[in-house]
């Protein structure tokens, strides 16, 4: 039995679909979530970043082009920029903070997007059990028309409990 990630389903979240008082800095701001099947609780994380990475939905751009299966981009980065070493081992408390930090940058929420977010974002980085952060790459690592995006954020939530594995990515273009 060959061992590997299985897709699950996939979430978008997009700030525009909700009534902010202003709408300054939230028309192009979103949150995409993409989750996975273990294909076992005791793989090492090492292992499942791997994984990850090599899985064809880590091959999208995030910048309206989506998943391509020969893609040499991942957000505003080339594919080969990327690899385990590049996430940054994160607590609760810090994945919390990069998040509030990023999503009220601009105000309030509005209650609607604040509890969405809360029921599918703050609720996975809770229950995860090993939480990681995509560091910035810098500007050598960006594709072709990698800086599209003002902001771009990555985590890797992985929940043993649960199974699953998720990769969020919250940015803005």
């Amino acid at each position: 039995m060959s061992e590997t990630l299985a897709y699950r389903d996939q979430t978008f979240i997009n700030f525009r679909d909700f009534r902010f008082d202003s709408p300054t800095g939230h028309a192009f701001r979103w949150v995409d979530v993409k989750r996975f099947d273990l294909p076992r609780s005791d793989l090492g994380d090492d292992w499942l970043l791997t994984a990850l990475i090599g899985h064809v939905a880590f091959r999208d751009d995030y910048a309206g082009g989506g998943v391509e299966a020969e893609g040499l981009r991942h957000g505003p980065y080339w594919l080969r920029h990327i690899t385990p070493a590049r996430y940054v081992q994160i607590d609760q408390e810090h994945a919390n903070e990069l998040l509030h930090g990023w999503t009220e940058q601009f105000g309030a929420l509005p209650p609607a997007l604040a509890a969405r977010l809360e029921r599918e974002v703050y609720s996975w980085v809770a229950a995860a059990t090993s939480r990681y952060q995509l560091e910035d790459l810098g500007h050598e690592a960006f594709h072709d028309w990698g800086g599209v995006h003002t902001d771009f954020h990555e985590l890797v939530l992985i929940d043993r409990t649960a199974g699953v594995l998720l990769l969020l990515v919250a940015a803005d273009d």
